[in-house]
């Protein structure tokens, strides 16, 4: 990709050498670091990439530049894979000036310690513009979506929308494919899931405008037919509404037994009729992809192991990521598994009671190492009620 229209020009890069993005996603078709440049009577330059495509971003840079001084840098987001070249494109360019938020103004000092930040920075806010020429860029306020400091901003004359990490997604450039929703959830709910309120804001916003491109920080542009499935998911996400029908099952499983009942469990609920079973194994499935599967459905079921009086810890981690991620608004169904004294049901039902508007279906089915006729019983009305109540 090298421009978004006639004078917007995408200088961003792709880094297929990263393996966890942030520090615990998995990526395995890599990431892009997004960065554009507006070519008008003032230049601007709309956020810098990640230090670890420094030269590589400075090369795009410079050749779109063609030998002028950039005026503007804008910020949207203080995030280091998107800012951490600005104190060195202001030592750069003298003239340049940079363009972000009160809190973005902030946060500075703490990621370029003594640098000289005076005279060089431009504070803006909600309905503030820049104007460029025939471009003029009016700023949209997006605290949370998914640091406090984010402002998007948006071209009049293109009708663009600069996005900061909203409508991002896991995956380098050179990989894309036509399934952008993909990785695009996995990257929301993993990244913006608890910010639902936030992003329902800025949808308010950007509906009140004509928006008919987005430009975010990872992934595609957006237009057409792709950009409005791209709100629609949004709109759906961040009002903590299951996408589609089905059941999650996720399960810890120790010795085997608990994960033959999961399994079975899955097999009971396509008998019945689900139109989607995903069964999860979390000690070695990726967790951020069990994260979005239990965000994409209305049904979960966890199945566990009882451990040092407690849970599994894998299970307890996937509980505590879904509180993290402020999840709510679904139906629970519980299994635990216990040779002796059985007690991750208490422990997962406790976790799951301090979700926010979420129901546990009975019965809790409780195993004694294996799966015995009995439970198989247990099973199956647990199966029922979770279809049919």
């Amino acid at each position: 990709m090298n421009t978004v229209s006639d004078t917007i020009k995408y200088i961003g890069v792709d880094d297929l050498d990263i393996d966890l993005f942030e520090s615990q996603y998995v990526v395995p078709e890599g990431m892009s670091y997004n960065s554009y440049l507006i070519d008008d009577e003032k230049i601007a330059v709309l956020d810098t990439a990640d230090r670890r495509k420094g030269e590589e971003w400075k090369a795009n840079l410079t050749a779109a530049l063609d030998g002028r001084q950039p005026d503007y840098l804008v910020a949207h987001h203080m995030e280091p894979d998107h800012a951490a070249l600005i104190a060195r494109m202001l030592e750069t360019y003298p003239g340049l000036k940079l363009v972000c938020s009160a809190q973005a103004v902030k946060m500075l000092p703490n990621f370029f310690e003594g640098f000289n930040f005076e005279g060089r920075v431009i504070t803006v806010k909600e309905g503030d513009t820049l104007a460029l020429g025939q471009h003029t860029l009016q700023f949209i306020s997006a605290p949370m979506v998914h640091w406090p400091e984010v402002i998007m901003s948006y071209d009049s004359l293109d009708k663009v929308l600069f996005s900061a990490d909203g409508f991002g997604k896991f995956g380098a450039l050179v990989n894309e494919t036509d399934d952008w929703a993909c990785e695009a959830r996995r990257y929301y709910f993993n990244i913006c899931g608890k910010y639902g309120a936030q992003v329902q804001s800025v949808l308010k916003k950007a509906a009140a405008i004509d928006v008919q491109t987005i430009c975010p920080l990872h992934g595609p542009v957006l237009k057409g037919e792709a950009l409005a499935e791209a709100v629609k998911l949004y709109d759906t996400w961040s009002k903590y509404e299951p996408e589609s029908e089905g059941v999650l099952v996720a399960y810890a499983s120790i010795h085997g037994g608990t994960a033959a009942a999961a399994e079975r469990l899955g097999e009971i609920l396509r008998e019945k009729g689900a139109k989607k079973v995903v069964v999860s194994d979390l000690s070695r499935e990726d967790m951020a992809e069990v994260i979005e599967d239990a965000f994409r459905y209305p049904t979960v079921v966890v199945a566990a192991s009882s451990y040092d009086a407690g849970v599994f810890p894998v299970m307890h981690d996937f509980l505590y990521h879904l509180q993290i991620k402020n999840y709510q608004k679904r139906r629970f169904g519980i299994i635990e598994n216990g040779s002796w004294a059985p007690s991750a049901g208490k422990v997962m039902r406790t976790m799951i009671e301090a979700l926010k508007d979420c129901e546990i279906v009975e019965p809790m089915v409780t195993i004694r190492s294996r799966m015995k006729a009995a439970d198989e019983a247990l099973l199956e009305q647990l199966a029922e009620k979770l279809l049919n109540s």
